[in-house]
């Protein structure tokens, strides 16, 4: 747990003008909880503005056609670790002043000058999450909860959690271990409630976003309603395909005593889902797992120095169309199928190098 404040009294500052600035804010966030609890948090605050997932990173010109369709006044970028120069550039030629809040280890030098960017990771190299930093600018104390919620999925506990187990104790663990409080609190039961309901369709994610902005406790969220009931269901369906997958990773992972590359297919990804319980459960493993789609696979990496580790197992596969990136210890890449027997080999070829 980290007692550190992650931003300065000047960007705090800077985050609510440019919030307050704002009449009309577009708002584009990571397509899981840490994204969706950083909008949430910053649309309550001022009580305007529309969000829309990025569920497919990086963000990239095909979301321009929300900029036309909305023209906001502002636009603000949560947990989002990659944009491309072609979708600034866009910006660039209509004046939208730009907000972006992130925590992932990003390269300085690609940031605009035009865009306004708050990372502290640029100057401090520890962790934290996006809605923990949303909740710095915010500071609203009826929703500390959604704070954790989003953080602890991230795998991030921030200081605020102790205030939290004053408020709510039968909502949280007395641990500093961020996957214990996902996985055994009913907090954790809340963040995994926000990720499930994101891989819902439209329709529904709307509606869990809507009822989220007038929810007034965390308790409303853990009861099952009329207002939720798709959230639950997508939770309850997700659930038992996630059981299933965990059994079989966890055969492999128990024959293994470095590297866990578990694959699987199906109607719905939950690479990261699977990746941080298997971390979870095996925390000295260095772990892949592998959402085989058409055409594609979308890949979750976890373990110690696991960002090296893809790093140069996509530099030297020289994979066509191949991406990733993400923290050192937590990571995400995509690559073609028909390259994935490669990248598991090279995947291999590294782990057991050390």
């Amino acid at each position: 747990m980290n007692s550190s404040k992650m931003l300065n009294e000047i960007q705090i500052s800077q985050i609510k003008e440019h919030l307050n600035n704002a009449q009309n804010p577009l708002f584009f966030f990571d397509n899981d909880p840490d994204g969706l609890c950083s909008f949430i948090l910053l649309q309550k605050y001022i009580g305007r503005g529309k969000g829309f997932p990025v569920k497919s990173s990086p963000l990239d010109k095909n979301y321009l056609r929300k900029i036309n369709e909305l023209n906001p006044d502002y636009l603000f970028i949560l947990d989002v670790p990659v944009v491309l120069e072609e979708f600034f550039e866009e910006i660039k030629k209509i004046n939208l002043p730009v907000v972006w809040i992130d925590h992932h280890n990003t390269e300085k030098s690609k940031i605009p000058d035009f865009v306004n960017y708050y990372n502290p990771f640029l100057e401090k190299d520890f962790p934290s999450s996006t809605t923990y930093l949303c909740y710095e600018a915010t500071k609203k104390k009826e929703d500390l909860w959604i704070t954790i919620a989003g953080s602890i999925s991230d795998n991030f506990v921030p200081e605020v959690y102790e205030e939290f187990k004053k408020i709510y104790p039968d909502l949280s663990l007395d641990s500093s271990d961020a996957f214990e409080i996902l996985y055994n609190s009913r907090i954790g039961v809340i963040a995994n409630l926000l990720n499930c309901g994101l891989k819902d369709k439209t329709t529904n994610v709307i509606k869990m976003i809507k009822f989220l902005m007038n929810v007034k406790s965390p308790y409303d969220v853990l009861e099952k309603t009329p207002k939720n009931r798709e959230m639950h269901e997508k939770f309850e369906i997700i659930n038992k395909k996630l059981k299933k997958f965990l059994e079989r990773a966890q055969e492999e992972a128990n024959a293994s005593d470095k590297l866990v590359f578990f694959e699987y297919g199906g109607d719905t990804s939950m690479s990261a889902e699977i990746s941080n319980r298997l971390k979870y459960f095996f925390p000295g493993r260095i772990i892949f797992v592998a959402y085989v789609s058409e055409g594609f696979v979308n890949i979750s990496g976890r373990g110690e120095n696991v960002k090296r580790i893809l790093e140069k197992t996509l530099k030297q596969g020289n994979f066509e169309n191949a991406r990733g990136g993400g923290h050192e210890n937590a990571v995400g890449a995509r690559i073609m199928k028909k390259d994935l027997d490669a990248f598991r080999e090279k995947i291999k070829e590294f782990v057991n190098k050390g």
